[in-house]
């Protein structure tokens, strides 16, 4: 089972990979906890990446499917049972380019779980977390800027998934453990 979880900011996607992966015993790539690594240790890819995030922009899609495919292959034993695709992909090119990656490893995404939040609500998670966590990037500035690219970029994508039969909306609002129950519900009907 691989899955994509889909939506804005602040949305949750981070906070419900967790439950599913330790309900479906999936390898979660979190593409920006990926990225935020390569920061830290200042590797090549993540001075590339540093310039781009610190604007609130997107990484280019070549860039983030080579590191994608990278960690992949250095995790095949750990992707058996299924991945959880988190952050990525933010555009179209990105999941055509998935798309390819997993059919070259003879894999497919399964569903994508699309966490559908009101914009209010999400600039106030972000808000808070910036304040909870010091993520420079959580700054109402470069928050307004991300939700723009969202919008802009990478929620076109879901009109990509629907057409593929895969998204499923799920309402990102409410407790936790309710949101939880409703990907759930969605991810075992599949």
């Amino acid at each position: 089972m691989n899955l994509v979880i889909f939506g804005a900011p602040g949305s949750g996607k981070g906070t419900q990979s967790e439950f599913l992966i330790e309900k479906y015993g999936l390898f979660h790539i979190s593409t920006g906890d990926v990225l935020r690594d390569h920061i830290k240790r200042g590797t090549e890819y993540g001075k590339i990446a540093n310039e781009y995030i610190s604007k609130g922009l997107l990484i280019p899609d070549e860039l983030m499917v080579q590191i994608l495919a990278a960690v992949l292959d250095a995790n095949k034993d750990n992707a058996e049972k299924g991945v959880i695709f988190d952050g990525f992909p933010r555009t179209i090119a990105q999941a055509e380019a998935l798309k390819a990656v997993l059919a070259e490893r003879n894999m497919e995404i399964g569903a994508v779980v699309g966490l559908e939040v009101h914009e209010d609500e999400l600039v106030e998670r972000l808000i808070k977390r910036g304040k909870d966590s010091g993520r420079a990037d959580d700054n109402l500035e470069t928050i307004k800027q991300r939700l723009e690219v969202y919008h802009n970029q990478t929620k076109p994508l879901q009109d990509y998934y629907i057409a593929e039969g895969k998204y499923r909306a799920i309402n990102g609002q409410g407790s936790i453990d309710e949101i939880f129950a409703r990907i759930i519900d969605a991810v075992d009907n599949l």
